[in-house]
């Protein structure tokens, strides 16, 4: 029999394929669909019959009972129906009905974090979920026994961090901090910087963790509150939902990297940011592009923001620093020229011009860090990280009608110049 009909026909008669006890189930809790779970609940049945002791009446009640809430619903409803030779699982419309249930009703586990502003952690909360193919098993199990009331597999979910694995931790010191600038007029990218921060502000990394920003923060979607801002696409300024997340990822990874974490994962972006030195950011994108660094200490670290007054930063909070000095290096070992894209515009005046992307040049860097220790050079780690040349647009006054009125030329969003061929950053 293949595992479509075996999903078809879990009957309540004699001879028949019948699920196992919820113990041997794997527990389902606060993930997945009920397409899913479809998919997975014919590795939960086996071919041996069980006798039923008083078969149930499809209309009669059926309470559901777990983690001090009930519900009454009938047998139908939950996906008990008649078939030639007895009684049968809907399954998919079981199913239906348990993932509803663990959806509305489950919760999941939170860590314990650190109000940085009271500097005291504040403790975790446990989670519950209800286990979709246990409570499968267990109405299989009701039914076959005629009882009307159901406890359905249940139970807590512990979190990841516990004020009581965090032990005595140390925000006392100042491991490592950056800052980046932004306008405050703009106001839809400013929200979003703030909405950014507060996914990751707090958080806390525990030694040998790594940290991965977008599984901190999420889609950053419309729907989760961000709004549209700019953003670099493809070397190119452009308007994009979320604008702003990587000026929090470059801040912390500016951050991270003065305060000696381990950087597993860093992309530069496709042409160097108008807010941070060039060679120090870190474009994110989700779900492809990623930030992730990795706490290499004995002792957990806080990562704590404040975007405030045009200004973010970044501190990451913790023990002592095992060094003395943490030192940023870049090295420019080539410089790239950019090219100019004219084009013509019916809608200026002939003679005129309107640019309306800058150029810059693009690099290619050597980014050295360095440790140092009792102010000698004890390590040093090197990237080989490239910008391409970011191409400059302009538009071509077509229009020879002498009424046709310039427009002014539009403020212009340019990366930072990086100055000196090497450039050195220490605290």
């Amino acid at each position: 029999m293949d595992d479509s009909a075996r999903h078809s026909n879990i009957l309540l008669g004699t001879g028949v394929a019948l699920f196992v006890g919820a113990g041997v189930l794997g527990a389902v809790y606060l993930s997945g669909s009920r397409s899913e779970a479809a998919v997975a609940a014919p590795a939960a049945v086996r071919a041996a019959p069980v006798p039923v002791k008083s078969p149930p009446v499809l209309g009669e009640k059926v309470t559901l009972r777990w983690d001090n809430v009930s519900k009454e619903t009938t047998w139908a409803e939950v996906g008990l129906k008649a078939a030639a030779d007895g009684l049968t699982w809907d399954v998919p419309r079981a199913l239906d009905v348990l993932v509803a249930l663990r959806d509305q009703y489950g919760r999941p586990a939170v860590s314990a974090r650190v109000d940085l502003e009271k500097r005291e952690v504040v403790p975790e909360e446990k989670g519950f979920g209800i286990d979709v193919y246990g409570s499968l098993a267990a109405l299989d199990g009701a039914a076959r026994a005629g009882r009307s009331e159901v406890a359905l597999v249940a139970g807590e979910i512990e979190p990841e961090i516990t004020r009581a694995k965090l032990g005595n931790l140390d925000v006392s010191h100042v491991m490592g901090w950056f800052e980046t600038h932004y306008p405050p007029v703009e106001k839809d990218r400013n929200y979003n910087l703030r909405l950014v921060a507060e996914h990751v502000n707090g958080r806390i990394l525990m030694p040998g963790e790594t940290f991965s920003f977008n599984d901190t923060v999420g889609d950053r979607t419309e729907k989760q509150g961000y709004r549209v801002a700019h953003v670099i696409q493809a070397g190119e300024m452009v308007d994009g939902l979320a604008g702003g997340a990587c000026q929090i990822s470059s801040t912390l990874h500016g951050a991270a990297w003065f305060a000696g974490l381990d950087l597993v994962n860093s992309s530069p972006h496709s042409r160097p940011s108008a807010y941070i030195t060039m060679g120090l950011d870190a474009t994110v994108v989700y779900p492809s592009v990623d930030l992730k660094l990795r706490n290499p200490y004995t002792f957990p670290v806080v990562i704590h923001y404040v975007v405030s007054q045009g200004t973010v930063r970044v501190e990451i909070l913790g023990g002592q620093r095992p060094w003395s000095k943490v030192a940023f290096e870049r090295e420019i070992k080539k410089e790239i020229p950019f090219e100019t894209v004219s084009r013509d515009d019916d809608e200026l005046p002939l003679g005129t011009q309107i640019i309306d992307q800058m150029g810059f040049p693009g690099y290619e860097l050597m980014r050295r860090r360095h440790f140092y220790k009792d102010g000698k050079l004890v390590k040093t780690e090197k990237w080989e990280i490239k910008y391409p040349s970011t191409t400059e647009y302009v538009r071509l006054g077509a229009n020879p009608d002498p009424n046709v009125v310039a427009p002014k030329q539009p403020d212009l969003h340019g990366p930072m110049s990086p100055g000196k061929d090497t450039y050195v950053m220490a605290r």
